[in-house]
């Protein structure tokens, strides 16, 4: 049946319009469980962090942002290769330069950081790569130059063009618990082995690593996984 001009004025006239403030709670509601979402993802299970300098040139340079599984350690073990983030055992930050903020803007970015919608920076934390877990032998260098790990001679592709694997010699037995971690770019990268008169020895606690690196998504024109070098240790026999 058809409905009149005088029907429809009804049915408009008795159709309820949306309040204002209906809009706006369901605004506010989707937006807080967004930053609940975010943080929560951010807290457990993945999170942005952004590359502060080159010691991990070139597999990641200064700018570069990269994702960060929150899973390992805990529900994975860490394993030699991979590029791990972890807070500072104690001394490796000393005297680096902080980004000079407000603090309004300090307190923006640390919020927009604590739910996970801004990347940390560097702050207390650093990204290397473990080249040596629990139990391990690691020394450099062999006749050839190399680092060995359990006096297994290691070739390491990812090395930046031109960097030798240490231009310093080391003899250590990583601790239980503990890792040996070093930068891509040997020749500018203050890691486990400068780091001796540091707490910990040098040794990076398990306990301090937020999470293993596997994607970088930005620049877009880097955008990719970071896969662990798997082939670089098999042959290393346990310790």
């Amino acid at each position: 049946m058809r409905v009149t001009s005088d029907e429809q004025a009804a049915e408009q006239i008795a159709t309820p319009k949306p309040k204002k403030g209906s809009f706006l709670k369901e605004v506010f509601i989707i937006l807080v469980s967004a930053l609940v979402l975010s943080w929560i993802i951010k807290s457990f299970f993945v999170q942005a962090f952004f590359i502060p300098s080159g010691s991990m040139e070139d597999t990641l340079v200064e700018g570069d942002r990269i994702l960060v599984s929150k899973m390992v350690p805990g529900v994975f073990d860490v394993h030699r290769g991979d590029v791990v983030v972890f807070k500072d055992p104690g001394t490796w930050l000393q005297g680096m330069a902080t980004p000079e903020r407000t603090p309004f803007q300090q307190a923006v970015t640390d919020g927009l950081t604590f739910v996970g919608l801004l990347p940390q920076d560097a702050g207390e934390h650093l990204v290397k790569r473990v080249v040596g877990v629990g139990g391990d032998h690691v020394r450099c260098c062999d006749s050839a130059g190399r680092v060995t790990v359990n006096d297994e001679p290691v070739d390491e592709p990812y090395l930046k063009p031109g960097s030798v694997p240490s231009v310093i010699e080391f003899d250590q037995i990583v601790p239980d618990d503990f890792l040996w971690v070093m930068g891509d770019n040997r020749a500018h990268s203050s890691d486990s082995r400068y780091n001796g008169g540091s707490p910990g020895g040098g040794f990076v606690p398990v306990d301090n690593v937020v999470g293993t690196a596997f994607v970088k998504v930005w620049p877009l024109s880097s955008v990719g996984w970071l896969r662990n070098p798997g082939e670089t240790f098999e042959d290393v026999p346990e310790p």
